[in-house]
């Protein structure tokens, strides 16, 4: 994550902007009382006025912005967490029915995690014929045609989980 990106620097900008607005407000405040009563005659005054209502008006705006995208970030890391805990929950529960050996069901994760097979060998310290020997099997006994077959099989059974709630 970039500097720039995280909420504090957002803050800190938010109140660097608020201080400007407040040191503003008080120039237009003490120019008024220097205009004398009305000082809405004078084009310098209104200018300078409308221009901090403007910059408090954004720093309100950005302010607000920020909590709703600090808010929608909180709820969207929940549902990652609630998604990852049901694709487990989903993927052991399925892994069961087809009667998977715990080194199939260890294969399958990690294919469905992407890693490919050379790289599912290294990681568990087996030959690459073994890997694609317990693929097979995992897609035999799951009657799936492959990779793609299996992924979207645990992505479907994801997308109709009750407990991902919509915002």
């Amino acid at each position: 994550m970039k500097v720039h990106d995280t909420p504090a620097t957002l803050i800190v900008l938010i109140v660097a902007q608020s201080l400007c607005a407040a040191f503003f407000l008080w120039d237009v405040l003490r120019d008024g009382l220097v205009l004398g009563w009305p000082p809405f005659v004078h084009w310098h005054f209104m200018v300078e006025a409308f221009a901090v209502l403007a910059l408090i008006a954004g720093v309100v705006f950005e302010a607000g912005a920020l909590m709703r995208l600090l808010r929608r970030k909180a709820w969207l890391e929940r549902q990652v967490s609630v998604a990852a805990g049901a694709l487990h929950a989903v993927m052991e529960a399925q892994f069961n029915d087809w009667s998977l050996t715990p080194s199939e069901a260890d294969v399958a994760t990690l294919a469905i995690k992407g890693m490919t097979i050379s790289e599912i060998a290294a990681l568990r310290g087996s030959a690459e014929g073994t890997v694609k020997s317990h693929l097979g099997s995992v897609y035999r006994k799951a009657g799936l045609s492959g990779r793609g077959a299996l992924l979207a099989h645990f992505i479907e059974s994801l997308l109709d989980h009750p407990a991902l709630d919509k915002p």
